[in-house]
């Protein structure tokens, strides 16, 4: 009754994924064809299936048109996202000695040019990455050189920023009890997701996919990242703290309690949700660049790789908005909400329209009473500046909810009465025989 009642009230999310299971998907996630690839490639491509289905859909949709370069961009976003997975799994593996970590970490750009460099002592669950990184460097000295400097240059960037954040909080945690945060705000996210962006920007300007200016602007590139790290951080807190990781300022949540632990406290829960609004708060400063950056775009297959994301995370944070589910368990948007989201944005307006629509949802939640309510007024008024509705999109629901209800009612139902009729009929057939 419960999962009925949920399907009723979200009759659109019924309809998306009917429409997205029966070939809907295609429009926007097409798939590869890996027959034709080396083994190499084909290797690279089932490493990225396995660490992340996700990345891997949106990564095998981008354009693999070989422009003016002997390999295409979607191969380079492979092969880049390998590279940081390697990357990552090493910074992650707490087996890993500090005195090993922090150099690997520094010279992790320098193996992509070594053929017989790999790790085995790796205790995470992606150590193939490490351990057939061999294949992974391969096939990245096989790239255009405009593919690999990038993709290197960022590997660098990011390694030598992880090893600085890891070594500052291991010197913090041998001196100090309890310690401050000595790096600025969300600076890990940089390192992690925000160079991220500012990579994948210059390869689709590289590729000529995209304009020059998608790969310089790195401001907007670094917010397109952010965006996505905060929100995942925002929405992991329970989880992270449930498997000892902290990740929320220390800046902010040091306001409102004396460790990040206490917040998931029930007697700490008013309190709890004002430093959840005020991150999310936080990263909503980052949609206007969003919308910037996918305004600049003009390749169909990017447009659509970076904007599912950023819908995807809107949804999220206005799901986790004055949310004390958030300090409780899993907070997260309905299957055929992800649907919907994936097959409406594909174009600028369209996702206008969708930011205009979730930050209008967290308007109407901001509490009178909370410490950031001007804050959150603020910045949600920006982002209604840059997202008035103009479009078809602007009004996302076209039929009443009650008719569509009533008509995925009466379709279930009839779907029901014929598997019934059918069933019936092919029994008496067999009957009739025997």
């Amino acid at each position: 009754m419960e999962l009925l009642r949920k399907w009723l009230g979200h009759p659109e999310d019924i309809y998306n994924l009917l429409r997205f299971k029966m070939g809907g998907y295609r429009a926007v996630m097409p798939r590869m064809d890996t027959d034709s690839l080396g083994c190499g490639l084909r290797t690279c491509y089932r490493y990225l299936n396995q660490t992340s289905r996700s990345f891997a859909a949106v990564i095998q949709a981008l354009d693999g048109e070989l422009r003016c370069f002997s390999s295409p961009p979607r191969h380079a976003v492979c092969i880049f996202y390998l590279v940081l997975r390697a990357l990552d799994t090493v910074e992650d593996d707490m087996s890993i000695p500090l005195d090993v970590k922090v150099p690997m970490l520094q010279e992790f750009h320098s193996y992509l040019y070594q053929p017989d460099w790999k790790f085995t002592e790796s205790k995470e669950k992606d150590r193939q990455v490490l351990e057939d990184f061999p294949t992974i460097s391969m096939e990245f000295r096989n790239l255009s050189k405009v593919y690999q400097d990038v993709i290197s240059d960022v590997c660098h960037k990011m390694g030598v920023g992880m090893a600085e954040q890891l070594f500052v909080t291991s010197f913090i945690l041998f001196f100090f009890s309890p310690f401050p945060t000595l790096a600025p705000p969300w600076q890990y996210c940089h390192y992690v997701a925000g160079l991220v962006g500012i990579g994948l920007s210059r390869l689709f300007s590289a590729s000529e996919l995209e304009d020059s200016i998608v790969g310089q602007d790195t401001d907007l590139a670094n917010s397109m990242g952010l965006f996505l790290q905060k929100t995942n951080i925002i929405r992991d807190y329970l989880e992270d703290q449930l498997e000892g990781r902290e990740f929320w300022p220390r800046e902010v949540w040091s306001r409102y309690a004396k460790k990040l632990s206490d917040l998931a406290k029930p007697e700490n829960i008013d309190v709890a949700v004002q430093c959840l609004n005020e991150l999310i708060t936080n990263a909503l400063h980052h949609v206007p660049d969003v919308l910037t950056y996918l305004s600049r775009l003009k390749n169909q297959s990017v447009f659509n790789f970076c904007a599912i994301p950023q819908v995807m995370a809107i949804a999220t944070l206005a799901a986790c908005y004055n949310n004390q589910q958030v300090f409780r368990g899993v907070v997260k948007i309905r299957k055929g909400q992800a649907v919907t989201l994936m097959m409406d944005a594909t174009n600028i307006q369209a996702v206008k329209a969708i930011m205009y629509q979730y930050v209008e949802e967290i308007y109407q939640k901001i509490p009178s009473t909370d410490p950031s309510s001007n804050k959150t007024q603020q910045v949600v008024a920006s982002i209604r500046a840059m997202s008035l509705p103009g479009s078809p999109m602007a009004s996302r629901h076209h039929y009443s909810p009650i008719y569509l209800s009533c008509a995925m009612l009466l379709a279930a139902l009839s779907w029901q009465y014929l598997s019934t009729l059918s069933k019936a009929t092919e029994e008496y057939v067999q009957a009739g025989d025997n």
